[in-house]
């Protein structure tokens, strides 16, 4: 997980981060080629998107498959638009750029 990820995780409310947690695991048992919708979706370049909801609302985690088939998470944050924001996909690829 990018540094900066993993904080903006940490500031999510209890239910989101579980929920994240609950993805990710999914993610690693089963592989993200039988994880779905609604968990996950493809969003743009090498870019994928974790989708989670809460009692307050809903947030994303931006990740992206580097290396030896491992999930980078690059960027975590709540979602108040009904797409994901420009901003956000070019802030995962500032990270994903700067990762490689």
């Amino acid at each position: 997980m990018h540094p900066l990820a993993e904080l903006e995780l940490l500031a999510l409310p209890a239910d989101m981060k579980a929920r994240f947690l609950h993805i990710a695991e999914m993610l690693e048992e089963f592989g993200p080629q039988r994880v779905g919708l609604p968990h996950i979706r493809p969003l743009e370049s090498k870019l994928w998107e974790m989708r989670m909801k809460g009692r307050d609302g809903i947030a994303r985690a931006v990740y992206a498959a580097v290396q030896d088939r491992r999930l980078l998470v690059l960027h975590v944050f709540v979602k108040k638009t009904q797409t994901t924001p420009r901003a956000a996909i070019a802030m995962a690829l500032k990270r994903l750029e700067s990762h490689t």
